[in-house]
């Protein structure tokens, strides 16, 4: 939980500083500011997606911190709904196939949250019994 946290705070400061960066990282071309049409609000949509993901990652950490076992569980489910979405975004054309680590990115981190979640419970189960 705790790298996921830097790692998506780390990635906010980066959207929020250059956004350009991000947009390569995401799998798209980076549009010059001159050639914006007038009514392009990606930069506004990628800082509040940004500012979204620092907020996140530091609520990632500090639960982390907290061992807040309950918030790591709640994370799963929406984490796979997110790869979910984000994979049917490429699959349907409405992102470039750039994106679709995105989306591996969530849910690889959500099965390998579960299955730590699992690991932990039964470990302390057979202590319990022991």
């Amino acid at each position: 939980m705790a790298v996921f946290g830097v790692l998506a705070a780390v990635l906010g400061v980066v959207g929020l500083v250059s956004p350009d960066t991000m947009i390569r990282l995401m799998g798209f071309s980076p549009v010059p500011g001159a050639s914006r049409a007038d009514g392009d609000h990606t930069l506004v949509f990628l800082t509040a997606s940004s500012m979204a993901a620092l907020n996140m990652g530091v609520y990632y950490v500090l639960a982390a911190l907290a061992d807040w076992k309950p918030f790591f569980r709640w994370t799963v489910p929406f984490r796979l709904l997110t790869c979910t979405v984000f994979t049917l975004a490429v699959v349907t054309g409405r992102a470039p196939s750039g994106f679709l680590g995105v989306g591996l990115w969530e849910g690889l981190g959500a099965l390998t949250t579960g299955a730590a979640l699992r690991y932990e419970t039964r470990r302390a189960r057979r202590q319990a019994v022991a």
